[in-house]
């Protein structure tokens, strides 16, 4: 699947492991800058291992390519956006909305994923996108122990 999107300056195609140290560099970057209150758990060589090995062989991955370099990536596993991340640098340009819209057509019936709850620009990010609250949680679940977020789209009923 090889999309140029309108602005005819941005190509979505599938991610590969050639793909691996760009993507690395964009979700550090993304992670440093947007998301500073997080733990750094890992080195940048296990994070490059652990996109390669994992996410790139076990989730249905999208990248957006703008002038040859990789500007964002999204990373489906089944029914949840696993990955989903934007180069500091582009952030507002419409690659976000561009990798969503293929996220929702890859899979229509409906997506959920995790949020940390401080992250508000990505939260209202996804609520501009259709996803609705499902649950606040306390970071139990996740490895850098945050407090996080479930959304799903398309949202659920108010209750």
């Amino acid at each position: 699947m090889m999309v140029a999107a309108t602005n005819s300056s941005i190509l979505l195609r599938p991610g590969t492991t050639a793909d691996a140290v760009a993507m690395t560099d964009l979700y550090l970057a993304a992670r440093r800058q947007g998301m500073p209150y997080l733990p750094k758990l890992y080195s940048d060589a296990q994070v490059r291992s652990w996109l390669s090995g994992m996410v790139l062989k076990y989730c249905k991955v999208t990248v957006a390519v703008k002038d040859s370099w990789v500007a964002g990536f999204v990373a489906l596993q089944r029914d949840w956006l696993d990955q989903f991340y934007v180069s500091p640098n582009v952030q507002g340009s419409g690659i976000g909305t561009l990798l969503m819209e293929a996220a929702k057509a890859q899979h229509p019936q409906g997506i959920r994923l995790h949020v940390f709850q401080k992250n508000t620009a990505a939260r209202r990010f996804y609520e501009r996108h259709g996803f609705g609250l499902v649950t606040l949680r306390d970071g139990q679940d996740n490895e850098e122990r945050e407090p996080d977020a479930v959304y799903a789209w398309p949202a659920p009923p108010a209750s």
